[in-house]
């Protein structure tokens, strides 16, 4: 499995091992390894030094220098793990904290971990989708867990419990198989199963029912006596009630239990698809529509299905404005309504090009009420694509897509209308109060109209402007809400923002510590979610956010790291960088050079960086420009907006501020 950067992957599926940028590491002797597993066993945990002497010499009384040995072994692992660190600095993997040591690995960066994790998300999936996230997981075994500590006391616990939840994942996977009709696929694998665990009467109920599936009745029957057998010579016990009943529904060949897919929905894709193929010539009109409808579907799955629709996307509208048709090309640009909730765009070169093309066709279009639709459509794609820009066009067609939707009465039209309404609430501070407006008669109109992308966009609005007022519980509400209809609906992008909002509450709450566990585990789905405007420098910010909880103080050193990957939001951390090394000129010039906030979900959050660098260098006309922007957000938690992360309340900052301008 391959890690960025300079992280290092840890495996204990099979034999301890661990591997960098590089590949492999070399971890030396047996008590290096030993050292290595008992603090991965300890999930990021502190192992106290005579913890590790007691379990690495667990019969005779330690040698002497047992605790210099530990400290022997710890060094020489941390300059396996960490080669490049300069010398007589902290380490950052394996660290020392207070009586002990911790192995502070990723969140995803030890093999058993990332299993536990794909184990728990297949649960919440659709039966073709557990099956292939289960199939991924148990293919991250390599042999027994810990595999070269199998007889050392530390480790037996965590060996057992990895490999119940193993057999438990391998009896998961044929459920899966049986739901999505792969009955005969299941059979191998379930005997398999069962004759190095004999004990295990939901595989041998699986395997009975699969060979049923599959029309052999008389090996059902078989396979369920030998069961019984088993269980009464093996452990001396009769069947259970579920093996009972499988048994008597075999015999009377209840219908209850021959429940088969009838045709899985790849073949009928499959066949719809070649059927289209033949009907609609290549080069119509409606083809070029039905592929945009393609993409907008493609667009909610998330992850790989996101990047592939943004790939295509311009592609589409060029076709279309081969036609020179105006309609049609307002149509196909009009067609991807795709929710948007974060307001930094994924691709901003495309979005100009999606900008350009959709002002043309505007231009083009003819006037009269019978294309006020398609117009509609267009100018909420103009305030959608310009967020986040300084631009006062966005705003001016997010007004008149909302009053030509409201105008026509159009449910599916309004809803799209209000989302660009959304995009362009964030020209000044203060506007929480508006965007959850907002987010109610999206959740309305949802639920109203059976438009779930919408209803779930107006949920994440509702979270996001609620945390910004500070009423977690009822943003809390709205998470489960829109978490519920995410799995209902296969909306799996959902999940991304109600995990983050599960941090923000963990650091609101004045658990920083869990917040930062959050976080870091949180920002391990973020690149596959298909977000990069999202994605780029925001688990940094948010790490960075933990440490304004008591207003705005200049963070250490360590967590405004210019080697950090900052993303759009390096310019409003290199003035504090600069000041938490003392350097109060190169502060004061990356101050003066800030760029105004963008208009996105972070602006209170940027403001109050800025203010934060501005009131330690006494820094008066940024500081007045400060108070300005952020007054109207007086009652409101900076940057809670965003649902993801606060540097504690406005209000905080500009008392600093008065505190600074009144002497």
């Amino acid at each position: 499995m391959g890690r960025e950067g300079d992280e290092v992957f840890f495996g204990v599926l099979g034999p301890v091992t661990a591997e960098g940028p590089g590949g492999p590491i070399a971890l030396k002797g047996p008590r290096h390894r030993a050292v290595l597993a008992r603090l991965i066993v300890a999930r990021r945990h502190v192992v106290p030094v005579a913890r590790l002497v007691a379990d690495l010499w667990p019969d005779d009384p330690p040698p002497a220098g047992a605790v210099g040995a530990v400290q022997t072994f710890v060094g020489a692992l941390r300059r396996a793990l960490e080669p490049d660190r300069p010398p007589r600095t902290p380490a950052r993997l394996l660290v020392t904290d207070g009586p002990g040591y911790a192995l502070r690995a990723a969140p995803d960066g030890v093999d058993a971990w990332h299993f536990e994790t794909a184990v728990g998300e297949a649960a919440t999936l659709a039966p073709e989708r557990a099956l292939r996230r289960l199939d991924e997981a148990l293919g991250m075994w390599r042999g027994p867990a810990y595999a070269d500590f199998a007889r050392e006391e530390w480790v037996r616990g965590e060996r057992a419990r990895l490999a119940e939840l193993r057999l438990q994942s391998v009896e998961r996977r044929a459920e899966a198989q049986l739901a999505t009709g792969r009955a005969a696929e299941a059979v191998p694998d379930l005997d398999a199963h069962l004759t190095d665990h004999p004990w295990r009467e939901d595989a041998w109920r699986l395997l009975a029912l699969a060979l049923y599936r599959t029309g052999r009745q008389a090996d059902a029957l078989a396979v369920l006596r030998r069961a019984r057998s088993t269980l009464v010579e093996q452990l001396g016990l009769d069947p259970g009630p579920g093996l009972r009943r499988l048994e008597a529904d075999v015999l009377a060949q209840d219908p209850a239990i021959d429940a088969r897919v009838p045709e899985r929905a790849s073949e009928l894709w499959t066949r719809a698809a070649a059927a289209y193929d033949r009907t609609v010539a290549a080069g119509a009109r409606a083809r070029l529509e039905t592929t945009v409808g393609l993409l907008r579907d493609l667009a909610v799955t998330g992850g790989g299905g996101l990047a592939a629709a943004r790939e295509q996307r311009m592609a589409a509208i060029r076709a279309a404005e081969e036609f020179g048709d105006a309609e049609l090309t307002g149509r196909v640009i009009g067609a991807y309504d795709v929710p948007a909730i974060w307001t930094r765009s994924d691709d901003p070169e495309l979005a100009r090009q999606i900008v350009a093309a959709t002002e043309r066709t505007l231009a083009a279009l003819p006037p009269g009420e019978g294309y006020e639709a398609v117009r509609c459509r267009l100018l909420a794609t103009v305030a959608v694509e310009t967020r986040g820009s300084h631009s006062a066009r966005g705003p001016q067609a997010a007004a008149r897509a909302e009053t030509i939707a409201r105008r026509l009465d159009d449910p599916a039209l309004l809803a799209f209308a209000l989302n660009g309404t959304f995009m362009q609430s964030f020209t000044r501070a203060g506007l929480a109060p508006r965007r959850a407006e907002v987010g109610s008669e999206l959740v309305e109109l949802g639920a109203r109209h059976g438009l779930v992308t919408y209803e779930v966009l107006g949920h994440l609005i509702r979270l996001q402007a609620l945390a910004a007022l500070g009423d977690f519980r009822a943003a809390d509400a709205h998470a489960q809400a829109a978490d519920r209809l995410g799995a209902l609906h296969e909306r799996p992008l959902v999940g991304v923002f109600t995990e983050w909002y599960g941090a923000l509450r963990l650091s609101a709450s004045g658990d920083l510590a869990g917040a930062r566990a959050a976080y870091e585990t949180a920002a391990t789905d973020l690149p596959s979610a298909g977000m990069p405007g999202l994605t780029s420098g925001l688990l940094p910010l948010a790490l960075l956010s933990l440490h304004f909880t008591d207003g705005p103080a200049v963070p250490p050193p360590e967590a405004v790291d210019p080697r950090a990957d900052w993303g759009p939001y390096r310019s409003w951390i290199t003035p504090l960088t600069a000041l938490s090394t003392g350097d109060e000129a190169g502060a004061l010039q990356a101050l003066h050079a800030l760029p105004d906030p963008p208009h996105d979900l972070l602006y209170e959050a940027c403001c109050c960086l800025e203010t934060t660098a501005a009131l330690h260098l006494t820094d008066h006309p940024t500081l007045l420009r400060a108070r300005t922007r952020l007054l109207p957000a007086s009652t409101e938690l900076a940057g809670a907006g965003s649902g993801l992360l606060t540097l504690g309340p406005v209000a905080g900052y500009l008392e600093a501020i008065e505190g600074v301008l009144g002497g």
